[in-house]
């Protein structure tokens, strides 16, 4: 039995050898799994800070773009109520030139108009003035009737009237 037990041991001891040998490699085969971990760790890592650098860049960017759009919209805005304000210049302007225009074409229309009636009252002045004439002097004598009638009816002495049938001869 001794040499059962020898052997025993000696199993043990192989085993414990054997098991140690196995560790070993077991936990170089574990290291080098951590190793590559750690290299893919390591590479993703820097995979991340990359894609970090390129979100922070094109929040940057973006961040810009909207500083530059809302300075363009207050430009935009400060343009607009210039451009509101030259319209409303520009319309009371066009207002006022219209009333001047107006103002200026009812003038020129009351000036031809009171020209019209002075010469209307002129000629009205001229007419009354013709009528008065005429209603003066409303005998007019033809001096060839009156040189030729004792020619032709002799026979007739001033004041009498000839007959109807005298006068056809």
């Amino acid at each position: 039995m001794a040499a059962f037990r020898d052997m025993e041991e000696l199993c043990q001891g192989l085993l414990s050898l054997l098991s140690a040998n196995h560790a070993a490699a077991q936990q170089r085969r574990l290291l080098g799994r951590y190793g590559q971990m750690m290299e893919r760790l390591l590479e993703a890592q820097d995979g991340a800070e990359q894609q970090l650098r390129e979100i922070l860049n094109t929040e940057k960017d973006v961040a810009q773009s909207l500083l530059d759009a809302k300075e363009q919209a207050c430009q935009g805005v400060a343009e607009l109520q210039q451009i509101e304000a030259k319209l409303q210049k520009a319309s009371e302007e066009d207002t006022h030139l219209k009333a001047n225009l107006i103002q200026g074409s009812l003038t020129a229309c009351f000036t031809q108009l009171t020209r019209e009636l002075e010469d209307l009252k002129e000629i009205e002045a001229d007419l009354e003035k013709r009528e008065k004439e005429v209603d003066e002097d409303t005998t007019v004598t033809i001096p060839a009737a009156i040189s030729s009638w004792p020619q032709r009816c002799p026979a007739h002495p001033p004041g009498q009237q000839p007959t109807l049938p005298e006068i056809h001869q």
